[in-house]
């Protein structure tokens, strides 16, 4: 079993994100589970949600303590945060910045991804410039990074739970993909 953790804000879509992931996956054959964990339910509150995949149905119904990979849609939680407690050796953390992975001396131990995913979301109206909803975009790189899941089932997947400006986050999805940097 494959388990995936993402750390964000609200009203960056890190719940959504978890449900894209999981359909995503599930397009591709996998079983999937996919949940989030709120805090103070308010825009601006760290949030927590959980992506889990497998070969075989899936019974456990708990959170995820030691993921295998994490995806950080907001990075000031990495100062704020054990974002990266319990991750599994060689797992992946796929961080929305504009700095590189070498950047990123704390997690050494493991592998480190960037991907502009804030400045590939306003350039393609994704929220606002002051708030742009990343969450489509980061997909695309954890797409690229891990190759775990292809970037068009991701596509796909965005269709059915993003409801608006589905070209933009097609977009986004896709050039996040061509960027993201390991």
């Amino acid at each position: 079993m494959i388990e995936i953790r993402i750390h964000g804000r609200g009203g960056q879509g890190a719940v959504i994100a978890s449900e894209v992931l999981a359909s995503a996956f599930f397009k591709e054959g996998k079983f999937v589970q996919a949940f989030p964990a709120f805090g103070v339910e308010r825009r601006g509150a760290p949030v927590t949600a959980f992506t889990r995949v497998d070969e075989q149905p899936i019974r456990i119904r708990h959170f995820i303590y030691e993921p295998d990979h994490i995806i950080i849609l907001d990075p000031t939680l990495i100062e704020s945060t054990q974002v990266d407690g319990g991750l599994k050796e060689n797992g992946w953390i796929v961080i929305n910045t504009d700095k590189a992975p070498k950047s990123f001396g704390r997690f050494s131990r493991f592998r480190v991804a960037t991907v502009d995913a804030n400045r590939i979301a306003i350039e393609n109206r994704l929220g606002s410039p002051t708030a742009p909803i990343v969450n489509t975009a980061i997909l695309g790189a954890f797409a690229k990074i891990t190759g775990m899941v292809t970037v068009d089932s991701i596509v796909e997947a965005m269709a059915e739970f993003v409801p608006v400006n589905k070209a933009g986050n097609a977009a986004a999805i896709k050039e996040a993909y061509g960027k993201a940097t390991a």
